[in-house]
């Protein structure tokens, strides 16, 4: 969970805090950073609402970018306001509800709203700005994507992430396999999916997929020390993004393209895969 007291006395009296009933954002102005930290409600997953209400926040930092001539964000962080747990992937109950009534638009429309924010994400809001993750808990499935799709990832040492689809006889449909296979080869992206492994955080940072290891509680630190090091060479991190953007390009089409063959796959679910699937559902509403 992200520590709001630290978050307070780095940023003095410059940031403003608000609330909604899956989200709450803090702006520090100091430091031109914008806050996300999810909730989870009923379970820390990503919820129709939690998805509506982030999509809505993007909305209004990029009016909020054009009103201020790209001046008052350098930087998202999305985080989490919840102890062990950063996100624990799509709702699984509303998608076995989707399959069981052979509702295909309904899996399309929840995958586009996901595939949205990671292509949000990768592509830093079409600002000139940085996304940042900061995983102090567990990322799984979409909340692995979510966490692995920002420009900087920072994980604390001791945290999960992994892709747990295939134990449900599916596949991560929402980005994983696009960012993956740029990073680390097809090889080991089809790999790691197709394990259904969980992974701690300090073998994601020896893969290359965690760019920062934060000690346990540290997370905040680590990024206020990373936005104070860009700050030093401000000119040379801008266009080294802009050099990856060119480099490692991921076309929505592509994402949305992978998400219609997540949706026809999960119709083809047999009661055996929707009865472990209901299973993680009932996991999941422990962890709240």
């Amino acid at each position: 969970m992200t520590n709001v007291a630290y978050i307070s006395e780095v940023t003095s009296e410059q940031q403003s805090y608000a609330e909604k009933s899956q989200l709450k954002t803090y702006y520090d102005a100091r430091n031109r950073i914008i806050w996300l930290l999810m909730k989870g409600a009923p379970r820390p997953a990503f919820t129709l609402e939690l998805l509506n209400e982030i999509t809505s926040q993007i909305k209004t930092i990029k009016q909020e970018m054009a009103e201020s001539d790209g001046e008052k964000y350098d930087f998202l962080v999305l985080g989490s306001d919840i102890e062990g747990v950063f996100n624990l992937g799509g709702d699984l109950d509303l998608f076995s509800q989707h399959i069981r009534n052979g509702d295909r638009d309904g899996l399309l429309s929840y995958a586009k709203l996901s595939i949205d924010l990671v292509y949000q994400n990768l592509v830093h809001f079409g600002e000139d700005m940085t996304s940042i993750s900061l995983i102090q808990g567990d990322a799984l499935g979409g909340g692995f994507e979510a966490a692995f799709s920002a420009n900087v990832v920072v994980a604390e040492r001791g945290t999960r992430c992994g892709l747990p689809e295939v134990l449900f006889n599916m596949f991560p449909g929402m980005g994983a396999f696009s960012m993956l296979s740029r990073k680390i080869g097809f090889a080991e992206a089809e790999k790691m999916i197709m394990s259904g492994s969980v992974y701690s955080a300090e073998k994601l940072y020896e893969m290359g997929l965690v760019d920062i290891l934060a000690e346990k509680g540290e997370g905040e630190v680590a990024i206020y020390r990373y936005i104070k090091s860009t700050q030093r060479s401000k000119n040379a991190y801008r266009s080294m993004q802009k050099v990856k953007d060119i480099c490692n390009q991921v076309s929505y089409e592509e994402l949305m393209g992978i998400g219609r063959v997540w949706a026809d796959a999960a119709l083809k679910l047999s009661e055996k895969d929707l009865r472990m699937m209901e299973r993680l559902v009932r996991r999941q509403n422990q962890r709240v």
